[in-house]
């Protein structure tokens, strides 16, 4: 299959588990948003006022894919994947249409949630990059990690950011419907390492049944903005808890962006940090 550029972060619960593997993507109830909130939580250090980058080399293709994080970088025991292979996961209970009744100003918040499953599914969080983008996946037992950089210097991810912000309030908890089947979601914010200009981190879990199996989907989800390019994070999966893991690939994967950017060799190993 001939990769699409501009995907970020898929991940995908185990297919012989939970019998999940599509290659089609659509949450399908109507409407959209552009997502644009300002927040003063985490996504900047002044409510909705952007931070003024350092001058950085302009992220290439290489540099880009320079700065991906490898298996030394990543705890626990994640093995790298074809390149091709995660370019294809994708996980079927991030599709279904979104219960616009379960919410106080239906059309907006419901738009905002529906575009969070959607983003999930079809690797654009941040929007779509503008410039170089580069992919990572690696994998361990039934959980899965995805890892991008990528470069937004014709558009703006802090924006992307600040609606992340406000996605616990927003879509706190809310019903999704597919053929018949409806699943739970409920998003929470999560804290990471204080690394980049702006970060945000969520934790989005999906409980339900699809095939009319039984099944709960947990993603831990971080982003985090350099300058105008930003690394984004996706792991997770039936068998839970990935948030230590997503901390370790924020914090050691934002150095290897900011040396890229500063035209050096990223260490070969965490260990050989400064």
């Amino acid at each position: 299959m001939t990769r699409r550029p501009y995907r970020l972060l898929r991940v995908l619960s185990s297919a012989l588990a939970a019998g999940t593997l599509l290659t089609t993507a659509a949450c399908s109830d109507d409407g959209g948003t552009d997502g644009s909130r300002v927040s003063g939580v985490t996504a900047s250090q002044a409510a909705g006022r952007r931070q003024t980058p350092s001058p950085t080399a302009t992220l290439t293709t290489d540099r880009a894919r320079t700065a991906l994080i490898t298996e030394a970088d990543v705890e626990d025991g994640w093995t790298q994947v074809k390149d091709t292979e995660a370019e294809n996961w994708h996980d079927s209970l991030l599709i279904g249409r979104v219960d616009v009744s379960d919410f106080l100003t239906a059309k907006a918040q419901a738009a905002d949630c529906r575009r969070l499953l959607d983003s999930l599914f079809d690797d654009d969080l941040l929007g779509r990059p503008s410039g170089a983008s580069e992919l990572r996946g690696f994998e361990e037992g039934d959980s899965r990690l995805l890892y991008q950089v990528a470069s937004y210097e014709r558009t703006d991810p802090q924006d992307s950011l600040n609606w992340m912000a406000n996605l616990p309030e927003e879509c706190d908890q809310f019903t999704v419907t597919d053929g018949g089947e409806q699943r739970t979601v409920q998003v929470v914010e999560t804290s990471l390492p204080g690394v980049g200009d702006a970060r945000e981190g969520l934790r989005v879990t999906v409980r339900g049944t699809t095939g009319g199996t039984e099944a709960t989907l947990t993603l831990d989800v971080a982003a985090v903005r350099v300058g105008d390019d930003a690394i984004t994070v996706t792991a997770g999966g039936l068998d839970g808890d990935e948030n230590d893991s997503v901390e370790q690939a924020v914090r050691l994967g934002t150095q290897r962006l900011e040396d890229v950017q500063a035209g050096k060799t990223p260490a070969p190993f965490p260990g050989d940090l400064e």
